[in-house]
């Protein structure tokens, strides 16, 4: 466990960037697989329609989300809190449930999708059957990864939640990189493949997915010792039952919040495709581009989680304060860049996905509206981790939901006004300021009334600050 770090002692600063930055980075290639589909299929396409199936089909990947926060959110915070606590054995056997469960939930949801595709695609009362074609195709391959499409995320969050982070980011830059060679070679048909279009893409993210999983096993066995992480741990033994109850109670309110907004996001995409269908492609790649700054922030997030539930465990909470505060000062500055990136180079970024004229306008315009909520996603983000260290998932899971929830009629009303497709637009972007206000406020007033934090705490924390910040001006 040489590359676990500390999180209980030294530099704030220094704790949370050493982890979060290859967190940050495995966040940036998670995404990139997505992007990638979508940047060959836009290519492959310029009628939007691949795109728009992909994206059709993958709301479905996205609502598995929800089965893996069962798992990976209860098994990051555990195993942080059990190693803040210096109980070892209860580390290991957090770890062995989680796996343990995520493989069982994973097999489930492929049952899930294999016998109801149809019906699924079929939600989005979609016109062009082409496009529903597509989806189901799409949606039928990707259900025979899911397994590894559900560990993988296991895996990260357990490194993760020990103190290394880079192990996660070197077993998913292997699979960004062979995905980044199989996609071209599938969905155009080079070489010794025949031409398979979004069949192809789908193909090609189960088998990256799949090499992910085989480099995380191989990295387990061959850095196997006395007293790691995973010495010991038999996923074929008997699941117990208490360190499961743990998990789940974490877990649970995470894992619905994260069905809630894929199911509210496909209620949307419903709305979506009665305006104009390439409007769901048109989402999709916008969100895709979006999830720049969601996953950057999710990396300070899952860095915050874990120095929080070490420090939690530690019962040293001036480092928990200390630590929000510096945590969310990095991302405010991040969100406020990504705002200027995405209002003002709107045209030019989406123009690299898609090409044809109706869609880039669509486009364009999504991203300048959901530009300008990046700062409040950014601390929303953030903040969830921190409360997620304490092992309090329940409160942003609710304050999300609740949101999210409006979102929905918010999309309805506004698009029947002149607004129209882009009153959609304005409903995300106003739920995710108003996510970000609300939370970061319910955080501060529980650290004052922390007794062992306070109000005069916080204070002097600003103030010593602000006089450093004065005197290296």
């Amino acid at each position: 466990m040489k590359k676990r770090v500390d999180l209980t002692q030294g530099s704030i600063y220094g704790s949370l960037f050493k982890l979060a930055v290859p967190i940050m980075l495995t966040s940036l290639l998670q995404m990139a697989y997505n992007m990638m589909d979508m940047f060959w299929l836009g290519n492959y396409d310029s009628s939007g329609q691949a795109v728009s199936a992909a994206g059709t089909a993958g709301f479905f990947s996205w609502f598995g989300m929800a089965f893996i926060m069962l798992a990976k959110i209860g098994a990051e915070v555990k195993v942080s809190q059990s190693l803040g606590e210096n109980k070892f054995e209860d580390t290991k056997k957090y770890i062995k449930t989680a796996i343990q469960m995520i493989i069982i939930l994973g097999v489930f949801y492929t049952g899930v999708i294999l016998l109801f595709k149809e019906n699924f695609i079929g939600f989005f009362n979609i016109e062009s059957e082409i496009i529903n074609n597509m989806a189901v195709e799409y949606l039928t391959i990707i259900a025979f990864g899911l397994v590894f499409y559900f560990i993988n995320p296991v895996f990260t969050a357990i490194f993760n939640g020990s103190g290394d982070s880079v192990t996660p980011l070197i077993m998913n830059f292997i699979g960004i990189i062979l995905n980044l060679i199989l996609d071209p070679l599938m969905i155009y048909g080079i070489g010794p493949f025949s031409e398979m279009g979004v069949k192809g893409a789908a193909i090609a993210t189960i088998i990256s997915q799949l090499v992910v999983t085989i480099a995380f096993i191989i990295a387990i066995k061959t850095n196997k010792r006395e007293k790691t992480l995973f010495s010991g741990v038999n996923i074929l033994s008997n699941i117990e039952i208490p360190y499961m109850k743990d998990i789940l109670k974490i877990g649970i309110p995470v894992a619905i919040q994260s069905g809630f907004f894929t199911f509210c996001s496909m209620y949307i995409g419903r709305i979506i495709s009665g305006i104009d269908p390439v409007g769901i492609g048109v989402q999709k790649v916008g969100s895709q581009i979006e999830s720049l700054s969601w996953m950057t922030a999710g990396g300070f997030q899952t860095a915050l989680s874990a120095f929080v539930g070490q420090n939690y465990g530690a019962k040293k909470w001036d480092r928990i304060y200390k630590g929000y505060f510096s945590a969310i000062s990095i991302v405010t500055v991040f969100g406020v860049g990504v705002t200027c990136l995405l209002v003002f180079a709107a045209e030019p970024i989406f123009k690299l996905f898609i090409s044809g004229e109706e869609p880039l306008r669509m486009g364009t315009i999504y991203l300048r509206i959901l530009g300008l909520s990046q700062l409040f996603m950014c601390v929303e983000i953030t903040t969830a981790g921190a409360f997620n260290g304490l092992g309090k998932t329940k409160i942003p899971s609710f304050v999300s939901m609740i949101l999210t929830g409006a979102r929905v009629p918010a999309a309805y009303i506004l698009s029947t006004t002149i607004l129209g497709i882009e009153g959609v637009w304005w409903s995300i972007t106003l739920s995710s300021i108003l996510k970000g206000v609300v939370l970061v406020s319910l955080f501060i007033i529980l650290l004052m009334r922390r007794p062992e934090v306070g109000i005069d705490k916080i204070r002097a924390h600003f103030k010593r600050n602000n006089r450093e910040n004065k005197i290296s001006a």
